[in-house]
């Protein structure tokens, strides 16, 4: 148990990062702060989905094997 927690600490990061790259990427888009911010969040849920459901499908696939 206490090594599969120790093991989860470098995913601490991905929160940050997503919310990081997804401001970054819309403010490449647009100018206005409430247009950068707005795509910005339907851009980071939309990588933060991608990602859970990525990770869902590689569990299965673990727990199958």
């Amino acid at each position: 148990m206490i090594t599969a927690i120790v093991s989860l600490h470098m995913y601490w990061q991905l929160p940050i990062l997503i919310v990081v790259i997804s401001l970054v990427y819309s403010a490449t888009r647009y100018d206005e702060w409430d247009s950068i911010l707005g795509e910005a969040f339907r851009w980071g849920s939309r990588m933060a989905l991608f990602l859970v459901g990525i990770g869902a499908v590689l569990y299965a696939v673990s727990v199958l094997i």
